[in-house]
């Protein structure tokens, strides 16, 4: 039986008599919504390095009154960027063709996916999820594709399948509450206050499946709703702020040698309080006109205790995260070779390697959207294509890309992967390739464009 062409989501907002506010579907997503926030405030502070203080008791939070500062070493941001800035797309292609879909890497950019995949990477490591919805554009050949937050979405997943059954956008512009509901058959749009809201439109889904693809960070098979790259370090990163305040306490009162002087007889003011006989900043000298008086000084407190603890605890964060030494500042100067280098990084590399196979399915459903937005239809399996994710010199890919072409591997592949130009980059590089062949040949022909003539470099 022929496939049935379904008809493409438009653009355009159809406004539908007599819809109804799908209650129970909407409750259950804002309370999800709802249960989230204070969880992924609690990473928002971690991530921008102002989580407050912590193995500090009470008594001395209210003794300090609220003065005491945390030196944070942000390593959870460190552990997040590192790992994002290794997972670039360069485009998608289908089972068997070497070469990336050009025009699906047109829709890509023209959506500004280049910088926004990388902050949904961003938030997808930091909080467990991201999520990108797509649907139909200004124009046929441009769909909509937009990265959204963990903070303003929210999926319900079939808990046979995982397959996401429906999903929720909520937010507020000034007083007014806004959200979006998107299921299978329809897209219901509300407006109102917060706990008040009201159908203003409904939109037929088409497409027979929601629009909404999370990016999930997913360690286990049911974690659905992932969980956040930064958490095995949290509490790590918590010892070593406490590490790092009390060595600059430390700094401040007792490392700067302190003097001390006996048989000096102490002078008071009117009030009975001490007087310090060495307080004149313009005179330093300390004197005393009794022979019995004496002066000393006291050792100043070292501070090697601290940097060997903070030294231990950076260790284990490195081992829990797979960050090398020299991200972490450990031994002192880089690696001293390439190929120290690409050792020590071997763990993170891993990491990223794992990360592409998660993420890539996403993107691949994202890819698999743009083309049933677009076409009304979709019969193609899209494959995410990723940058190598290793530290490679520019001297070591040329020397890939030249053995790989001289075994035989089409010079569109080898431009794709070992190299990592885009779709578009390597369009241009056949291009002008081709232009450069057609310059050794020495060959005019113009003549097989305004005529039958054969050129005379042919016919010789």
């Amino acid at each position: 039986m022929a496939h049935q062409k379904k008809e493409r989501p438009s653009g355009v907002f159809l406004m539908i008599e007599g819809a109804t506010m799908n209650h129970d579907v909407l409750d259950i997503l804002t309370h999800k919504l709802e249960e989230s926030q204070a969880p992924l405030a609690r990473l928002d502070s971690y991530f921008e390095g102002r989580q407050p203080a912590a193995f500090l008791s009470a008594k001395s939070q209210e003794a300090l009154a609220g003065k005491l500062k945390i030196l944070s070493v942000n390593f959870p941001k460190l552990l997040v960027t590192s790992v994002a800035e290794r997972m670039n797309i360069t485009g998608f292609k289908t089972s068997g063709d070497p070469v990336a879909d050009a025009e699906l890497w047109r829709i890509w950019n023209a959506n500004d996916l280049e910088s926004q995949a990388f902050l949904a990477h961003v938030d997808a490591l930091s909080y467990g999820r991201s999520f990108v919805i797509v649907w139909g554009g200004a124009d046929d050949r441009t769909p909509r594709v937009t990265v959204e937050s963990a903070k303003q979405v929210a999926v319900i997943h079939d808990p046979a399948t995982g397959a996401v059954r429906a999903a929720v956008k909520r937010w507020v512009d000034g007083q007014t509450h806004y959200a979006v509901l998107y299921e299978p058959d329809a897209i219901t749009r509300y407006e109102g206050k917060e706990n008040a809201l009201s159908v203003v439109e409904v939109i037929p889904n088409p497409l027979g499946e929601v629009p909404v693809v999370p990016l999930v960070n997913r360690s286990r098979l049911l974690d659905f709703d992932g969980s956040s790259e930064m958490t095995d370090i949290l509490d790590l990163t918590d010892g070593l702020a406490k590490i790092m305040s009390d060595a600059m306490v430390s700094s401040e009162y007792y490392t700067r040698p302190r003097r001390w002087v006996t048989g000096l007889e102490i002078q008071e003011d009117a009030d009975g309080n001490p007087v310090n006989p060495f307080s004149n900043e313009e005179n330093r000298l300390m004197q005393s006109e009794s022979p019995e008086t004496k002066f000393g000084q006291l050792e100043g407190a070292r501070l090697d205790g601290y940097g060997d603890l903070a030294a231990v605890i950076t260790q284990q964060i490195g081992a829990i995260s797979g960050l090398p030494p020299h991200y972490l500042g450990l031994n002192g100067d880089q690696p001293p070779s390439a190929d120290s280098i690409r050792s020590a990084e071997a763990s993170l590399v891993a990491k990223v390697i794992g990360k592409h196979r998660t993420f890539g399915r996403s993107w691949a459903k994202v890819a698999d959207l743009i083309v049933k937005v677009r076409d009304g239809q979709n019969l193609t399996d899209y494959e995410a294509l990723w940058s190598a994710p290793d530290t490679r010199t520019p001297a070591q890919v040329a020397d890939a890309a030249a053995k790989l072409a001289g075994i035989g591997v089409p010079l569109a592949s080898v431009l794709a992967d070992p190299m990592g130009y885009s779709p578009s980059q390597i369009d241009s590089i056949m291009q002008a390739q081709r232009r450069e062949t057609l310059n050794r040949s020495g060959m005019d022909l113009s003549a097989f464009l305004i005529g039958d003539s054969v050129p005379a470099a042919v016919t010789a």
